[in-house]
This record gives C-alpha cells, structure tokens and sequence, in this order.
C-alpha cells in the first residue's frame, strides 16, 4: 500500500516562485529528482545550498565533523521569538553546556519513572474519545494526548492544570501563524535590521513564554523549599553543569522548557496521527497492533514493552515515512569539498529525513507501508545509515528515547481499545512539522473483544 506524500514541482521554476513554494510548503516544492540523488546543489542570489542524501555525506556532517556544520543561523531566525536560546538552535559552547545540564534528565533510569505518566495521559485520552459518533481530526487529538504526556512528565501536572491548558491552546494559535521558515533564510541580514515576524506571531510567542515562565519560577520557589516533585523539570533545575557548576537560571530554563514543548509535543503528536491514519488503512497491521496490545494491556509495565514488537516498527515505519521534522539545516564555517564540488564557507547543507527515508537507491519499496522492512538484511542496513528522524550524532535529539516508549505505548493503548478507519485521504505539508493539509479524520468504534 503506497500512502499520500505530495506532489514534487516541476524541474524548472523561477527563484521567486520556489521562494513561495518553500514558504507555503517545503515538501511539494521540491522536483522529483531529489529522490534519486545524492546530492543537490541549488544557488541563490546570496548563499549556496546542498541538499545531501549520500549516507557517507550524512556521516561526515553528523557523526564525524558535527562542530565544523553548526546548527544554520537562517532557520534559526523563524523560530527565535518562541525557542529563544534553546539547545535546538544554539551552537558552540553554549550547546555543549546545555546538553551536559539536559542529558542526565533522559537516560535510561528516567524513561522507567515518566512510564506513569505517559500511560495516565493514554487513558486520559481513551476516557476522553469514548463515545465519538462522529469522524475525529485525529491530529487535533494526538497534540492534546501528547501535551498531557509533555506536562505530566516535565511539571507533574495534567493537562486539564489551568496554566497546561492556555499554553496548549495559545501554541495551536502559534503552530497556525507560524511559517518554517523567516526571510532571513532567503535573504542575508545583518542582526540589527527587522526580522518582519507577524505580530500575532510575536504576541503568541511572548505569552506562552510568559505562562512557562510562570511554571518555571513556582518550580524554583518548591525547589528552594524542598517539596519539588521528582520529574523532568526538577531533575534539569537542579543538574549542574559538572565543568562549571552552574544550573539553568529562569530564562535559560524557560528557553529549555518551550524546545521540550514543541520538540516533545508537536512532534510526537506528528507521528502518532499518521500511525494511526497507516494503522486505518492498512487493517492487517491493525489487527496485529491490537493483538500485540491485548497481551500488553494485560500487565500494562514498563518492563513489558517488549511484548510491543511490531507495534515499535510500524511507529519506526511511520517516522521513515512522515518524520515530523523533515528537514535540518546546517552551516559550512569554512569552504568544504562535497562530492568534489566546493562549498563556499556559509553555504547550508541541507539533510532530509524526507527524501533521505524515501530515497530510491537505499530503500525497497520506499514508498510503501511496510513495517516488517526492519526484519530484512535492507531495513537493518538503512536503519543504520539511512534512518534519521532524530538527527544523529552529538545532536541527536535528547528525546528520542523518550519518544520510542511514547509513541509505540500511545499507539497500543488507543488501538487496543477502538478500531479505526479513515474518512479521507489527507495530504502532508511541512508547517512545524509534517501534517495534513486538511486534517486527518479517523472513525473510532469501540474494538469487539
């Protein structure tokens, strides 16, 4: 079964009308080709691009030169007003300091004590659906699951909390307004000059930080009187940076928290709505969801995760197939040569989970939902070398692990509980991250036991 991805452009378009394609849609403004090479070069008036797909090309850039192609100073301009100096968009020393603060909060140990939360945010959201007579827009659903579960695990608050609640709501105001991409990706501007955000962008951007700001600054006061839950938030305040001996003081943190936020939440409910959506049409695979989580269901702990095998691969299968971020953006600090072609200093290196995960010389069936690939001698050599939704390498998102326990339990809960189909044939488009065009809306019915 071959599942909607959109319509590349033509091979030839003017600079102008790809300006406006890539910011209506990153994805549909991309030519065919790109799914065959390895390597894309593309000019502009002001910089040079180079979209890389070779997984040799993917290595040097992540794994083994990561400081020579920092985190791109242009796309970071779009997202600047909500992320401030997050981790996700600094580079240098300040990352290295915030990765040594942040790392301790999701190794292993800790994905056993968020397990909790996660499963209450899934039965929440079972109490909440039961009883759909009507088609669900699904995605509106999923960003409501998984900001219960970014708000139970970080601040031990459910996100029925007053001050869970307006963040999540002023941030589908935000992901709305909120374009990929500023002009300071097409444009060189020097720091001074405007950015030409919208002031509804602005404004959003100022009140979730402010509400987090808030959650941040009660966090610190429990801290300091020593009645602090023990979640993430607590364990990131309290971790000092083992070179300095410095923690986060409240902006550092609330730069953190909105990152976690849109990181752990935007992205994670990305992912869960297009599972569901291959799970609707695709009932043999659905079928065999439910099995897996009939035997899980029946002693729900996180030891039992194993018996999610295949649940685990259709979610992996889903993020090859729709990776919530799908493309990342790197900067050369000096000239470099890439498939022996010279790339000036400042040129962005462009890697694309999206063409990458479909890439017609590394994948079989590249465009296909086939979630037992992983089982082949293919799936296991592309996992390795062509498998990217979170990055890789020293930049590898802190919560990934977090995601893979997230993702394959949320799926298993709701598809234990209701069988699902689909209404519509929804199209993907990249604003923050993949969604659908026009929503995707799912028929849920309570499952026959």
């Amino acid at each position: 079964m071959i599942p909607p991805k959109p319509a590349s452009r033509p091979e030839k378009t003017s600079l102008l009308r790809y300006m406006r394609l890539f910011r209506q849609d990153i994805l549909s403004a991309q030519p065919a080709k790109l799914y065959r090479a390895w390597m894309a070069e593309f000019r502009t008036p002001f910089f040079r691009s180079y979209l890389a797909n070779q997984p040799e090309l993917i290595r040097l850039v992540l794994k083994e030169r990561p400081m020579d192609f920092p985190k791109s100073n242009r796309v970071r301009e779009g997202l600047k007003p909500l992320l401030g100096n997050s981790v996700f968009l600094t580079n240098g020393e300040t990352w290295k300091r915030q990765r040594r603060i942040i790392d301790p909060a999701f190794e292993g140990g800790r994905l056993r004590d968020t397990f909790p939360a996660m499963l209450a945010a899934g039965q929440a959201a079972v109490e909440r659906l039961t009883g759909a007579t009507e088609p669900v827009d699904i995605e509106a659903e999923t960003s409501h699951i998984a900001a219960d579960v970014i708000f139970r695990t970080l601040f031990s608050i459910p996100i029925t909390d007053g001050v869970a609640s307006e963040v999540f709501r002023q941030f589908r105001d935000y992901q709305r307004v909120q374009p990929l991409l500023n002009i300071a990706a097409f444009v060189p501007l020097p720091h001074w000059f405007p950015r030409f955000h919208k002031r509804k962008t602005k404004d959003t951007a100022r009140s979730i930080r402010n509400l987090i700001r808030q959650l941040t600054t009660e966090r610190m006061e429990e801290i300091k009187a020593g009645t602090a839950p023990d979640d993430l938030a607590t364990k990131i305040m309290t971790t000092k940076d083992p070179e300095t001996g410095r923690t986060f003081d409240t902006e550092e943190m609330v730069d953190q928290v909105a990152i976690f936020f849109l990181a752990g939440h935007e992205t994670s409910a990305s992912a869960l709505a297009w599972a569901l959506y291959l799970l609707a049409v695709n009932p043999e695979s659905q079928q065999q969801v439910a099995a897996e989580s009939a035997a899980f269901n029946a002693e729900p702990g996180f030891s039992h995760l194993s018996k999610l095998r295949f649940t685990r691969d259709v979610f992996r299968e889903t993020l090859r197939l729709y990776p919530p971020v799908p493309m990342m953006v790197r900067e050369t600090i000096q000239p470099e040569t890439l498939r022996n072609r010279r790339a000036p200093k400042g040129s962005q290196i462009v890697l694309s989970p999206w063409h990458l995960h479909r890439h017609e010389r590394l994948w079989h069936r590249p465009d296909e939902f086939v979630p037992h690939r992983y089982q082949s001698e293919n799936g296991k050599t592309c996992l390795r070398e062509a498998f990217i939704p979170f990055s890789a390498g020293p930049r590898v998102c802190p919560g990934a692990g977090f995601a893979m326990v997230e993702g394959p339990l949320l799926l298993a809960i709701l598809v234990g509980v209701f069988e699902i189909t689909a209404t519509n044939t929804p199209v993907p488009v990249a604003h923050l991250t993949v969604r659908a065009k026009d929503g995707i809306k799912l028929n849920l019915r309570p499952r026959q036991r």
